[in-house]
């Protein structure tokens, strides 16, 4: 068994979290009852995650959506109020880590995507971490690229096909990064894929001639926080457990 402000202090220099601005507070954001043997990890601190952690008797939930963003009401009422008190009764510590976790060069989100789909030679081509970029083995159709990402990801994505062309260099951030495509066609890629798409992504695709992908936020962000807890399992000798929480966006 290991403490919580243990776990917590490898984690933030692992990921160097207090180096990088972010919406949220990144770290340890509820101190748990007891110290850590099983440790559960998910994608966003939801009641639903909260209280299936519980149910597996987990001592603290590491996530990547955490609690206390930007511009949030922060007092404890309502569904915020839920969460947190469903997380303190089953004494729960919660841990998360949101921009930290999707740039990291080895447990991160983009890297951990890239080898889900396979893409050769990923590396940060942002100065920030956050856009990465890569190639698949050969050339394929777009169509076909959207079809591997569903087998893969096990969700349909929105493919919006720009210019008809092969596909081979890709340009990808896991969730919210439909803003970058512009500064992903710059870097000369044949498509562009996100998590999340808008109204606007569409006509930039087809204007800045880049095939582009949404592949859906919370399916694009389900590997990080994996990694990070089979590292963390392994570092401290805790029982871990990854819970899915459905989610189609």
């Amino acid at each position: 068994m290991t403490d919580i402000t243990e776990i917590s202090r490898w984690c933030d220099q692992l990921l160097a979290a207090d180096s990088i601005s972010d919406y949220c507070p990144n770290g340890l954001q509820l101190a748990g009852a007891r110290p850590v043997r099983r440790l559960v990890t998910g994608v966003t601190a939801s009641l639903a995650l909260i209280e299936a952690a519980v149910a597996d008797d987990a001592d603290a939930l590491l996530v990547h959506h955490g609690w206390f963003w930007k511009g949030e009401d922060p007092r404890l009422v309502g569904m915020h109020g839920r969460r947190v008190r469903a997380a303190v009764q089953g004494g729960l510590a919660l841990l998360a880590y949101h921009l930290p976790l999707d740039i990291h060069a080895e447990l991160g989100n983009n890297r951990r995507l890239a080898a889900v789909l396979g893409i050769h030679g990923a590396a940060p081509a942002s100065a920030d971490g956050l856009i990465w970029t890569g190639e698949l083995p050969a050339p394929l159709p777009g169509e076909a690229v959207a079809a591997q990402v569903a087998t893969r990801l096990g969700r349909t994505p929105l493919h919006v096909p720009a210019v008809g062309r092969p596909v081979q260099r890709i340009a990808w951030c896991t969730g919210a990064a439909q803003r970058f495509i512009e500064q992903a066609a710059a870097l000369g890629v044949d498509l562009y894929l996100s998590g999340e798409v808008s109204e606007p992504t569409v006509h930039q695709a087809r204007e800045l001639g880049v095939d582009y992908i949404a592949a859906g936020h919370h399916a694009t962000e389900r590997y990080g926080v994996q990694a990070l807890g089979e590292h963390l399992a392994e570092r401290f000798g805790l029982m871990h457990r990854f819970i899915d929480i459905d989610n189609p966006a």
